[in-house]
């Protein structure tokens, strides 16, 4: 049976263990291994409040080589001062001990509840057990997996292979994230690997492009965190030509890459928290791109849509009216909207429609709504989920 994990690629390793970070007792730590050296690029988040992790992580991803990387869960280490950047450091330096690397050649993650301190002896304990622990097989895949995990309920993981110049290469991806999803041009915790053989800068470029057309489109409450990082890792081991230049070989692991994190993507939107189905706003007719984009987000965040597409209800007017009080240009006379395929707004006005028919379409674990601004020849999309009264229980007691 063919490994899908991100022990797939050739040339890593990987663990999850519980070291005692998360009071539920449940995994809590990972490693991600290429003990021959990759090389890495990766994505952070915008928020002008970043976890210790993503500050130490932005200044390691600069090392040619990356031997590794260091996940905990249970604990964001963010806004925790020097001592969470002594502490987010002293993961990376555990690690490269192991391993004989530099420190600056270890990259390190966190997620879970800002502002409390890492339990250090715990995590220290757990870099040496997971050590112990790696392995290539699809199990320890899985147990790393398992162990980004906070609010999520199920492991979220994707696989592609493609054939580039005669060799299959892999690439195998997992991510974490059920909450605090609105990103800008970076993600939650996001983990790719791939035994490709690719240039640094290539990599990054197709890493960005990515990441910017699926996990960077899907809104689940509109909140961005402090700790979003997406790291992809190339081993090389696939023994392909090396991609050098934006050349079809390039071309055709870009599209494989970019398949495999809109998978993601949609896994997450479906385990969004308290989320019981996704759906896809697309928008078109903007005077501008970037216009496009943000009346989409508008949609996928407006919480009387979601809450309409919880209930199954067919309510055109609450889509209409997150449009209009965006800010972006529309004409009124040609606004358009349709849900699934039937037509439920055109031109400025109503049009009859059964509902029950649209009903049954908004109900459906997937469906698209389309939107016309009538301003332009632009065109976007995000992805959203509904809101439940889940999600407020979830949030409501996640700190306890």
């Amino acid at each position: 049976m063919a490994n899908n994990t991100i022990t797939g690629p050739k040339g890593f390793l990987a663990a999850g263990i519980k070291c005692g970070i998360k009071k539920s007792g449940k995994a809590d730590l990972g490693l991600i291994v290429c003990p021959a050296g990759a090389r890495a690029a990766a994505v952070f988040t915008t928020n002008k409040i970043t976890s210790a992790a993503v500050e130490v992580s932005k200044r390691h991803i600069k090392s040619a080589t990356v031997y590794g990387v260091v996940v905990n869960s249970g604990c964001a280490n963010a806004c925790t001062g020097k001592t969470g950047i002594k502490n987010a450091i002293k993961m990376c330096s555990e690690t490269a001990g192991f391993l004989v690397v530099d420190s600056h050649e270890v990259l390190v993650a966190s997620t879970g509840i800002i502002g409390e301190q890492l339990p250090m002896k715990n995590v220290i304990a757990g870099i040496e057990d997971a050590i112990g622990e790696l392995s290539d097989s699809a199990a320890d895949g899985m147990c790393f997996t398992k162990a980004i995990m906070t609010t999520d309920t199920k492991p979220k993981m994707a696989c592609r292979r493609v054939n580039i110049s005669g060799k299959k290469i892999t690439i195998a991806g997992t991510t974490k994230g059920a909450g605090m999803i609105g990103p800008n041009m970076a993600t939650t915790l996001c983990f790719i690997t791939t035994d490709a053989a690719i240039t640094k800068p290539l990599l990054n470029r197709a890493l960005k492009e990515a990441i910017g057309n699926s996990l960077n489109k899907l809104t689940v409450d509109g909140h961005q965190s402090t700790n979003d990082t997406a790291v992809i890792l190339a081993s090389g081991f696939a023994g392909n030509r090396p991609i050098v230049s934006r050349c079809p070989r390039y071309k055709k692991f870009a599209k494989a890459l970019a398949e495999l994190c809109d998978d993601l993507a949609k896994q997450m939107a479906l385990d969004a928290e308290g989320a019981t189905r996704m759906f896809k706003v697309v928008v078109n007719g903007a005077a501008l791109k970037a216009e496009a984009t943000e009346a989409a987000r508008a949609v996928a965040d407006y919480d009387l849509v979601k809450c309409a597409i919880h209930g199954g209800d067919p309510n055109w007017g609450r889509i209409i009216c997150a449009v209009g009080s965006c800010g972006v240009k529309l004409n009124p006379n040609k606004l358009s909207c349709t849900i699934g395929d039937v037509a439920v707004f055109r031109n400025g006005q109503p049009v009859k429609f059964d509902p029950k028919k649209v009903s049954k379409i908004i109900s459906r674990k997937e469906h698209t709504i389309t939107v016309n601004l009538g301003a332009g020849k632009h065109s976007d999309f995000c992805y959203g989920c509904d809101l439940s009264r889940d999600y407020v229980t979830i949030n409501a007691d996640y700190h306890t």
